[in-house]
C-alpha cells in the first residue's frame, strides 16, 4: 500500500510523549472511529513504532504502515 495515498479520517499528534502515552491516547482516539476508518498517528518515541503494530495484531485493528518524516514518524492504522 501506498502510504502517501492515504487519507486518514482522524490525525493524533503524540509527538513528544514517552511510552505508555501514544499507545494509551491511540486507543482512545481509535475508540471514537467507526470501522474502516485510518488513523494517522504522529510521534517520536522509538519504541512506539513496535507497539503500535503489535497493538494491532491484538486488538483486531489493521496496521497499514509507517513512514518517516522530518524528526518524527506516521503511523497508519485502520480500525477493525
Amino acid at each position: 500500500m501506498d502510504l502517501n495515498s492515504i487519507t486518514p479520517d482522524k490525525t493524533l499528534d503524540t509527538k513528544g510523549l514517552s511510552c505508555p502515552m501514544p499507545l494509551l491516547k491511540t486507543k482512545k482516539a481509535i475508540s471514537q472511529l467507526s470501522s474502516g476508518q485510518v488513523i494517522e498517528v504522529l510521534g517520536t518515541d522509538p519504541g512506539s513504532k513496535n507497539d503500535m503494530a503489535g497493538w494491532c495484531e491484538r486488538e483486531g485493528h489493521q496496521f497499514l504502515g509507517l513512514k518517516e518524516d522530518d524528526g518524527f514518524f506516521r503511523v497508519y492504522m485502520k480500525k477493525g
